[in-house]
């Protein structure tokens, strides 16, 4: 029952709040939603200590009938892709919470946010296809509210547009649902991999080619990215962050799951286009990123970059890139969420983004020395350097994709070398050179003195840069959790040579065996 009590203590703790008879304190309301998911958290690290590091399948699994006649069940169950992302969303989640301070409305404000949290994790650990896509759309309300209610001066325009593009995303997905049940004739909803089997291949595209869309929104990818920049800067810091580390993942998790696992012959039919479309969000997102004067519209578009990672690896379909993707989403997950919160400071302390205003912050004296250390770290492990996570997940992306997808590969690890220049012209105009004066008025200037950051404005992102490292140092913390479910996944009938462990006489440490990738057959 571990898995439904992740779902449930959030619920239970958003109703709570949401409907305590007596007036309460907005620090007391904070401090209950902090207390909800520090159990959750707790919750997941337990899930985590006793899952089966050896066990290829599902876990924990958990069934009961709900509404049969309709083929939906309540199946919950997690294995080596799910749990990285529900640790993610879990860890995340009690971020955005902390960072939180002083919010208008208090009550309304965090019960959305634990109901984010439930919904997530449900979407993360659904087992039932109709499960899934009402925890997916479970979490498109409570977001359109705490943009709308919490944002900036365009939180109207900028929810409105999240709100129908997603909308409308949930559309295609249940439509490519019902159409894989109608089709199979199976009646059911219930996860299985073999449900598009009986298919003809013409079927098959046709559905993949609607739940491609349908997830490639949420990702988002080019050219559906349109709604995310506007999300992103009219969004809370709180918020931004859980967009971009975990609500994101939403699409990826379901590009993965769902497209590849239910459609696999039908994808590598399709991968080298899909290859190629990555290659256009990776060079589209970076070459947006550098014309971008806003740091929070710079790293916005830097995601829909780095999501193109993982639709080039899950396009080359192979044990090594499968792994890549999981990785992908836990390093971008971790990094986007250390820039939004490190741009939402600077933003706290000067109040702009603006590139073209801020200056010197980096002064050790009057400006933000930490905080702009903290903001080049981010953005090394954005770019790949070695040590650091993102270079861990980029370099298996890129090793696992090559073989089957050269040219797609070659050109997407431009979006690396992109990336380095747009993080170093945002960090050489923000943080070096001369932090002006001001005028004061009377023809003459003061120096500006920004104010200092908080301890507890520094705890979180000191927490993010030291798992960044932690698992870059170490990858195999990270990657055997997941090694025997993505060695796994790809179905034997599209890929029939060994997976990387058989291939490399053992598991993947770090990249020791990351040589060992397995060959694409023809199809």
């Amino acid at each position: 029952m571990i898995l439904s009590a992740l779902i449930l203590m959030p619920l239970l703790g958003a109703l709570l709040i949401s409907t305590w008879p007596q007036k309460i304190e907005s620090d007391q309301v904070r401090q209950g939603a902090l207390i909800t998911l520090g159990v959750n958290l707790v919750m997941t690290a337990v899930l985590v200590a006793q899952f089966d590091i050896t066990d290829s399948g599902l876990q924990f699994l958990e069934k009961l009938a709900w509404m049969e006649p309709l083929g939906l069940t309540y199946s919950l169950g997690v294995d080596g892709i799910a749990l990285p992302l529900v640790v993610i969303n879990s860890l995340l989640c009690f971020v955005s919470a902390y960072i939180s301070h002083g919010v208008r409305r208090p009550r309304l404000y965090y019960a959305l946010l634990l109901l984010i949290a439930s919904a997530v994790a449900g979407a993360f650990l659904a087992q039932n296809l109709l499960l899934f896509f009402l925890f997916y759309e479970l979490e498109l309300i409570p977001l359109y509210l705490l943009i709308a209610i919490w944002g900036g001066e365009r939180r109207g325009y900028a929810a409105t547009k999240f709100l129908i593009y997603t909308a409308f995303s949930g559309i295609l997905i249940l439509g490519a649902f019902l159409g894989l049940v109608l089709l199979s004739g199976t009646g059911s909803f219930d996860y299985d991999p073999s449900l598009a089997q009986t298919l003809t291949m013409g079927q098959q595209t046709v559905l993949l080619g609607v739940l491609i869309i349908g997830f490639g929104i949420k990702i988002p990818l080019f050219p559906f990215h349109t709604w995310l920049p506007d999300a992103h800067v009219e969004a809370s810091t709180p918020m931004s962050v859980l967009l971009a580390g975990v609500l994101l993942k939403l699409g990826t998790y379901g590009l993965l799951r769902f497209c590849v696992g239910l459609f696999p012959q039908a994808w590598m039919a399709l991968s080298p286009l899909l290859a190629w479309w990555a290659v256009v969000s990776v060079l589209y997102g970076s070459l947006a990123a550098i014309a971008q004067t806003d740091m929070k519209k710079m790293v916005a578009y830097s995601s829909v970059g780095h999501m193109g990672y993982i639709l080039l690896a899950a396009a080359a379909i192979t044990p090594l890139s499968i792994l890549g993707t999981v990785l992908q989403m836990v390093s971008h997950g971790l990094i986007s969420a250390l820039m939004f919160l490190l741009v939402g400071v600077v933003y706290k302390k000067t109040g702009t983004r603006d590139l073209t205003v801020l200056r010197g912050l980096m002064a050790p004296e009057r400006g933000l020395p930490f905080i702009g250390s903290l903001m080049v770290l981010g953005a090394m492990a954005s770019a790949g350097i070695p040590g650091m996570i993102g270079f861990i997940s980029e370099f298996i992306v890129f090793r696992g994709s090559f073989e089957s997808q050269a040219p797609q590969t070659l050109f997407c690890m431009l979006g690396s070398g992109l990336t380095s220049v747009y993080f170093l012209l945002m960090i050489n105009r923000v943080f070096f050179g001369r932090l002006d004066a001001a005028p004061d008025g009377t023809g003459g200037t003061i120096e500006v003195t920004l104010p200092k950051v908080s301890w507890r404005d520094r705890i979180p992102a000191m927490t993010l840069v030291l798992i960044i490292f932690a698992f870059g140092l170490q990858p195999a913390w990270l990657t055997r959790w997941m090694e025997s479910t993505t060695n796994s996944f790809v179905p034997n009938y599209v890929n029939p040579v060994m997976s990387i462990g058989e291939a490399s006489g053992g598991t993947l440490n770090g990249i020791s065996n990351s040589g060992a990738i397995a060959k694409v057959s023809s199809f």
